[in-house]
């Protein structure tokens, strides 16, 4: 049988404890190690005690949640919790399993602790490409795709198109459920038909995007819907 997973809440707020601490108590493989509004009481319990995962803050008193991030040295994986979305691109500089906008749904928390057991599970079988991978829906089979190839995504209706640098794949499921299932410390929606990797992105000119070039090609430009304008360049 697999051992659940032992999580630690940090934030500031008791609220978001309290919210976040229900959450844990209602997935059958998570287990709660730990909860706290105190960052620096955080950092001990994680000296004291092992931790698999930390729903950690960002704007906390004493020690930001980036602060935190840096001096816990990778001792556990992390899925930040924010009100703030500008902070998304410095959590995947830290290689944050997900990234969590206040106020939280259910839905969405257990769709990122999902995230985080495959994480887990693949972290702890050295024989295994770990690399974070989806399963899409092909016209006749489940197709494994890895995350981190995934340069852009498309959107056609029903259907999307993921363009990775060697092959377009055509899944059978909208953007939005696609852009659910993605991390969003990694990838964000610019566009009602696109969704860009900000690992991918080349150069941003006023109102497009460049997605870097293959080796002999020319950079691909995505447009940036007036809808999606202001948040991306926060994120930026």
């Amino acid at each position: 049988m697999t051992p659940p997973i032992r999580c630690l809440v940090v934030d500031d707020k008791p609220l978001a404890v309290d919210i976040l601490t229900d959450y844990v108590s209602k997935v059958p493989f998570l287990h709660l190690a730990g909860a706290t509004t105190n960052p620096l009481d955080a950092l001990n319990l994680l000296s004291e005690r092992p931790v698999d995962l930390i729903f950690l803050d960002i704007q906390m008193p004493q020690l930001t949640g980036l602060q935190f991030l840096k001096a816990m040295h990778g001792r556990a994986q992390v899925i930040l919790t924010t009100a703030y979305a500008e902070y998304a691109l410095d959590g995947f500089e830290h290689d944050v399993v997900d990234y969590l906008l206040k106020p939280i749904s259910f839905e969405r928390f257990y769709r990122a602790v999902q995230k985080a057991q495959t994480y887990l599970r693949l972290s702890g079988e050295p024989l295994i490409d770990a690399r974070p991978f989806l399963f899409i829906k092909t016209e006749h089979r489940m197709q494994r795709v890895d995350i981190d190839l995934i340069k852009y995504v498309e959107g056609l209706q029903n259907y999307v198109v993921l363009h990775t640098p060697t092959k377009k794949i055509i899944a059978r499921q909208t953007i939005t459920s696609l852009e659910n299932a993605l991390p969003a410390a990694a990838f964000v929606r610019v566009h009602k038909s696109f969704i860009v990797a900000l690992a991918h992105i080349h150069t941003v000119e006023r109102s497009r995007i460049l997605i870097t070039k293959t080796e002999g090609g020319t950079p691909t430009i995505i447009p940036i819907g007036d809808a999606y304008r202001d948040m991306f360049y926060k994120l930026l």
